[in-house]
């Protein structure tokens, strides 16, 4: 029998903690993941409160409404989750999957005085002209203002690099957002490494740059087709992840 849109998306979307866990690009019990399960974005799938995502099964995760201000009351729901994805569903209806990490390169990165990526390589040349950047950080996002001006930022841009905090990638499908979280990390990696010579960067011109971005455009099914070996992996060492 086939799966319904919903089934198939809290199958995904479990796979992705599992997979996140065991890069260790977790952090403790925090950090959140959403994919909206309605056409206009607002029923929406999200973690539980203090959850491990190395334990998260399809069925643990809740199926929430951005337009309902009861779901913050819920004692399994995070106050900041709420507040960040809940906002973003509300107000990106074309942000169907949200990945919110403080992955240990990427964060790294976002902590600079001037938080930027250049194009040094392949995967920092993915992100040309092509990151939000936040500077303004103020504390726990737990409230829905903090969301709604996070939403904004990312108005027109998928990836936001939060100052002094972390980052967050949205996308149309969970493969795709999965796949840019991880280069993005990836791409951090190399950038701190290289900069931590104390050699200067060879930066790419602009216009290959915005070549190399473009041609990472082109191939969503490479992102895609990561995301299910990796799935296929998660799934092999632990089938329980889809109950």
């Amino acid at each position: 029998m086939a799966l319904s849109f919903e089934e198939q998306t809290r199958i995904d979307l479990a796979v992705t903690f599992r997979i996140i866990a065991h890069l260790g690009m977790h952090e403790a019990v925090a950090n959140h993941f959403s994919a909206a399960v309605s056409p206009d974005g607002k029923r929406f799938l999200l973690n539980p409160k203090w959850k491990h995502f190395s334990r998260i099964r399809a069925s643990d995760l809740l199926l929430l409404d951005a337009g309902d201000g009861a779901c913050a009351q819920r004692d399994d729901v995070d106050a900041t989750a709420w507040a960040i994805h809940g906002q973003i569903h509300q107000r990106l209806p074309e942000a169907r999957v949200v990945l919110h990490l403080h992955p240990i390169y990427t964060t790294s990165v976002a902590c600079l005085a001037e938080p930027r990526i250049p194009p040094v390589d392949q995967n920092t040349a993915r992100y040309f002209n092509r990151v939000a950047i936040d500077t303004l950080y103020g504390g726990m996002a737990d409230t829905a203002e903090e969301g709604a001006r996070l939403a904004a930022l990312l108005a027109g841009k998928s990836r936001l690099l939060m100052g002094n905090h972390g980052v967050m990638v949205t996308g149309t499908a969970i493969g795709e957002a999965f796949d840019d979280i991880w280069t993005l990390e990836r791409a951090c990696q190399i950038l701190v490494t290289a900069w931590s010579t104390g050699q200067p960067l060879k930066i790419l011109s602009d216009a290959v740059a915005e070549k190399t971005a473009r041609a990472w455009e082109g191939i969503p099914d490479f992102s895609r087709q990561h995301f299910e070996e990796m799935k296929a992996l998660m799934i092999a060492a632990d089938p329980s992840l889809l109950d």
